[in-house]
């Protein structure tokens, strides 16, 4: 009795095995089937408006930004690179995942202010001012950023360096960028990266 109570067991749990198998090949067969039946119905879908003289939508949308990269005035590198992504974005169907990510790099390509720039103002004393007017106290940050200043001035074809603003919430990171592109008179822009994981998001 104890023997065919073990074997009845194990038979109900190899049972039980088999049936998750057969589900799980099942569902995967019928994704399989919905992606084939999708990309078939699209393949139609394409022929048809061809035969009506209809321009396919995502064919329309690559010809926009073809006639936006023809017309903006972009760097010779810059051309190069955006004209090779827009030949993968070709080549891509529209429901690949790359697709929607090629599509929006290009377009904010395409937004950003290419061969605009302005005139800086490196007025050491000026930019001393506008410092404290903005903030009280800091000395040690202010006389650094000034530092920094007083090195493009004395050299402008170098690059110009960067600066990392580190602290807690509220204790004036940002005000001080703000500053700092009101003394050079320049236009200040705020990035926000939180939330972000993938470093692939800004390349």
């Amino acid at each position: 009795a104890d023997l065919l109570r073990l074997a009845h067991s194990y038979l109900a749990h190899e049972v039980q095995v088999l049936e998750l198998r057969r589900k799980i090949a099942s569902e995967a067969q019928s994704e399989m089937s919905r992606e084939q039946r999708e990309y078939l119905l699209r393949q139609q879908l394409r022929a048809i408006q061809q035969e009506l003289g209809e321009k396919n939508p995502e064919r329309a949308e690559i010809e926009m930004v073809r006639e936006r990269i023809e017309k903006a005035d972009l760097p010779e590198d810059v051309r190069k690179e955006v004209e090779r992504e827009l030949s993968r974005l070709e080549k891509l169907p529209p429901a690949a995942p790359d697709y929607n990510v090629i599509r929006t790099y290009l377009e904010f390509v395409l937004e950003l202010p290419w061969r605009v720039s302005v005139e800086d103002r490196l007025e050491i004393a000026t930019a001393r001012q506008v410092l404290d007017e903005d903030h009280y106290d800091l000395e040690e940050v202010k006389e650094r950023i000034l530092e920094h200043l007083a090195v493009i001035k004395l050299n402008p074809k170098a690059k110009a360096p960067i600066l990392c603003l580190v602290g807690p919430p509220g204790v004036g990171k940002t005000s001080l960028g703000q500053s700092i592109a009101r003394a050079m008179g320049r236009r200040f822009e705020r990035l926000s990266l939180g939330g972000m994981h993938d470093e692939a998001e800004l390349r």
